[in-house]
């Protein structure tokens, strides 16, 4: 059963707040970050202003998941992931 886009938002905000509160992650998660802004990406209940938000993400996690350093990856855009989350919930 595919997840509804409420259902896909909202696992995006957890991943990312879980980012952002425990510093660390896993390539798991960056890929699955991955799967979900391209499925929101192409979905046209998405708000516009969401998508420049996913375009973001989705650099953030293409590069987490290539990175050799993933803490310090995450550690490094601690204010981005606060804020994305606080932007997305307010456009979803």
């Amino acid at each position: 059963m595919p997840l509804s886009h409420n259902d896909q938002v909202a696992l995006l905000k957890d991943i990312l707040n879980n980012h952002q509160t425990d510093c660390c992650g896993s390539v798991a998660e960056c890929e699955q970050l991955e799967r979900l802004v391209k499925s929101l990406m192409v979905n046209t209940q998405v708000d516009q202003n969401v998508k420049t938000i996913l375009q973001e993400v989705y650099q953030y996690s293409q590069y987490g998941a290539g990175t050799s350093n993933l803490d310090e990856h995450i550690q490094s855009n601690q204010e981005n992931l606060s804020q994305w989350v606080n932007d997305i919930g307010q456009f979803s």
